[in-house]
């Protein structure tokens, strides 16, 4: 008879040998196939349990084919929530409820238009994009100045898209419509010469229109009350064309080209002109940047320096907003007449309006502070404000300019987080203008230069699918758009792609804080528990905003989290390695994937909803099983058959390779008494009798402990140097007639080895 050592030592030299010839069984290759060919059909758990064949083969592949019989006890383990720790498969102490559990998505998908990390994904997009708006403004504007120090002709300036950008926002033409033609003979031109380009062109034009408004504005004043309307339209509309004439004027006053389009030798803009353009351009900003805040500030100094009465300032429009806005103002209350009241108090009079109402209003005081108008409103030409007055204001100012503009952003975030979560289609996603226009904000596109229609086609299109509408824009902010929401292609919403599914995500987080708490006392368990509960927040958290499998390869946290809960060594992998896993096509059975000896890396890769690019993809993210799920249970059931066969011809083999299968997974001597095939391991190897589960259990932990030091188990050698132990102490109980193996299905209890006495004086040690 062939020794168990040597049996056992057949099977498992070469584990993936005999793995695969165990998969080519007859009958185990078919139960195999009908399940790859119809668990995929599944879509609840009523079918899953309908189909004998199905469900059995997942549960023999679990190790729990002798719970076969007990279906409502499984479905209520299948229809457990594993994030929530009451539920019933977390509240079973056998752990392979919870992994039977894990291997199946029968909750149902979430589906909304977008989930909490997109929606905190697109805040920060929001955010981070008005910011980037801002910084443009700054860029855009210190690019013009310089690049009008280096323009020689006026086709300089045209050629160059980003000058003449700058231009044309600055002066409010349409990108679309503009003539280059006209620009040109502006630009050249000299308003004060009749025989200008602009005066012989425009010029006719300005002096019609004006005629005509005069002429309509003598005719409004005779008319009759029921004919003054239609004349006010009439007025309107030639001041409407009058003021996109002038406009054209003052562009050729800002720039100074010479009629033949050179440069003059000190240069296409004055240092005066420039600044006109670039007030021009940063009025004509939805939003105040630092560029517009410094013009303001550079503006309003130079109103201040030449101002000889407090009117000077009040009655500008951007002096007034300017002093409003520096000093907290800018509430309702607060008009012009409160400020001239203010800036003329006499503060050595406690009665002063200043004085007198500085208790509720403390800036009214600090305003009154900073200026030296007397009570009449006068004041020297340069005294307005000394130097450290205007530093003072200057500095309120940027500290306050983009208040408002902070408020509002802050309430646009409020109203998108709000009315987001109720968006049910991509219908109302158009027609929620809170939702609408921050979304498409937020990915840097205007709103009013947009085709709804477009955004709609955008939002529904087949992100897998290369030849869908998005792409064909070859506008990253599309994509972006459309990959922060999940509609379907028919407008509905749909279930978030993330790298890879929350109950995958959960199984992953809890395995790992198994691994890292696993034999350790209380106290440093209690420790590593903190520890490895913040590692699983972060794994939890980043997981759902991870886009691609480098991204997630090149995040050393997610790695070692993903790897220790797999049971596999972090430090033992490299980055090339794992570069290669992800780029490998689990469909191709020659792909590195396929080609690891260990099967672990096809069901971790199996369990990520990345393509062989690396890129996500909804085309595993269905069905009720991952395909990393699906090829575990395959290898399972394989595992499982591989041992039975085994053990028809020596159960001592079956038992051997149980054991090396599950030492793993052990946490505690509870674990071994638990399990009546790991207590018979135990048992026979170190040859204790029947009489040891007569023993008060934690007596019997006790001796686990004292025999097999549970830290071995996770060193690979002492565990097969144990197995080795085992075979040979099972030959030799088999060689006495008692084969306690066979205890565990024929209730046998004779045996040799520590007498009871022995036995119970060593648990006393």
């Amino acid at each position: 008879m062939v020794s168990t050592y040597l049996s056992y030592d057949l099977v498992s030299r070469d584990m993936p040998a005999s793995m695969k010839r165990t998969s080519q069984q007859a009958d185990v290759s078919r139960e195999t196939a009908y399940y790859n060919e119809n668990i995929g059909k599944v879509t609840s758990v009523d079918e899953f349990l309908g189909d004998y064949r199905l469900y059995s083969y997942a549960m023999k592949a679990h190790g729990l084919e002798d719970m076969t019989y007990a279906e409502a006890f499984m479905r209520d383990v299948l229809e457990s929530d594993l994030n929530d720790e009451e539920s019933f498969a977390n509240k079973l102490t056998d752990d392979r409820y919870r992994e039977f559990a894990s291997a199946f998505n029968f909750s149902p998908p979430e589906t909304t238009a977008q989930s909490s990390t997109q929606t905190d994904s697109m805040v920060d997009l929001y955010s981070s994009t008005m910011v980037s708006e801002g910084n443009s403004v700054t860029t855009e504007t210190n690019y013009f100045n310089a690049m009008m120090n280096e323009v020689d002709t006026v086709d300089d300036l045209l050629n160059n898209d980003r000058t003449l950008d700058y231009l044309l926002t600055s002066y409010d033409i349409d990108k679309n419509y503009y003539s280059r033609s006209i620009l040109r003979g502006v630009l050249s031109s000299d308003t004060s010469d009749p025989t200008s380009y602009i005066n012989q062109t425009m010029g006719p034009q300005r002096d019609a229109l004006n005629t005509q408004i005069t002429d309509a504005e003598t005719r409004l004043a005779a008319a009759a009350a029921a004919d003054k309307a239609a004349i006010e339209a009439e007025i309107a509309g030639y001041q409407t064309q009058l003021s996109g004439i002038e406009k054209y004027y003052h562009m050729a006053d800002a720039f100074s080209f010479n009629a033949d389009f050179t440069a003059p030798a000190t240069g296409a803009q004055t240092a005066d002109q420039k600044a006109v353009v670039n007030s021009l351009y940063l009025s004509q900003q939805d939003r105040v940047s630092s560029a517009t805040a410094l013009s303001e500030t550079a503006y309003f100094q130079q109103k201040v320096a030449t101002a000889d009465d407090v009117n000077d300032l009040l009655n500008d429009s951007r002096s007034y907003n300017y002093l409003r806005t520096a000093y907290g103002l800018t509430g309702a209350t607060v008009v012009r007449a409160t400020l001239e009241q203010i800036l003329t108090s006499d503060l050595s009079d406690p009665n002063s309006y200043a004085n007198k109402y500085s208790g509720a209003n403390p800036q009214y005081l600090e305003l009154a502070n900073d200026f030296n108008f007397n009570t009449d409103g006068s004041v020297a030409v340069g005294s307005a404000q000394n130097t450290t007055q205007s530093s003072q204001t200057a500095n309120l100012y940027a500290s306050r300019y983009n208040d408002e503009q902070d408020a509002a952003d802050e309430k646009a975030i409020s109203l998108y987080k709000t009315a987001i979560v109720e968006v049910d289609s991509v219908d109302e996603f158009m027609a929620n203008k809170d939702v609408y226009q921050f979304a498409l904000k937020a990915v840097g596109l205007d709103p009013d230069e947009v085709s709804a229609y477009t955004i709609k086609r955008v939002l529904t299109s087949d992100l897998d699918d290369p030849k869908s509408f998005v792409y064909t824009l070859k506008d990253d902010r599309y994509l972006t758009l459309a990959k922060s929401f999940n509609f379907t292609p028919e407008g509905k919403v749909g279930t978030p792609l993330t790298a890879q599914s929350q109950g995958t995500i959960t199984a992953i987080g809890s395995d790992y804080i198994v691994q890292k708490t696993r034999f350790l006392d209380e106290d440093a368990a209690a420790t590593a528990r903190t520890e490895a509960d913040k590692e699983v927040s972060y794994y939890s958290d980043k997981m759902m905003s991870i886009q691609t499998a480098a991204e997630f390869v090149s995040d050393d946290r997610l790695v070692n989290v993903l790897l220790t809960s797999y049971g596999v060594d972090p430090k033992s992998v490299d980055d090339d390695f794992l570069k290669q896993i992800f780029s490998s096509d689990l469909s191709d059975e020659n792909s590195f994937v396929n080609k690891q000896p260990d099967t672990v890396w096809a069901e971790i890769l199996g369990t990520f909803n990345f393509n062989a690019k690396g890129q996500l993809t909804d085309e595993f993210n269905t069905g009720i099983q991952s395909r990393g799920k699906l090829i575990e249970t395959e290898n399972k059931y394989t595992r499982q058959s591989l041992e039975e066969t085994a053990g028809e011809e020596n159960q001592g083999v079956r038992l051997a390779l149980y054991f090396e299968r599950m030492s793993s997974s052990i946490t505690s001597a509870y674990d071994i008494l638990a399990d009546s095939a790991l207590l018979e391991f135990f048992r026979i190897t170190y040859q204790l009798p029947d009489t040891f589960s007569n023993l008060d259990v934690d007596k019997q932990a006790a001796l686990v402990e004292k025999y097999m030091p549970l830290e071995d188990l996770t060193d690979p050698e002492k565990v097969s140097d144990t197995v080795n132990r085992f075979t040979v102490m099972y030959d030799l109980q088999q060689t006495d007639g008692s084969s306690s193996a066979l205890s565990i299905l024929t209730g046998d209890s004779n045996s040799v080895g520590i007498s009871a006495d022995l036995l119970e004086a060593a648990s006393q040690t």
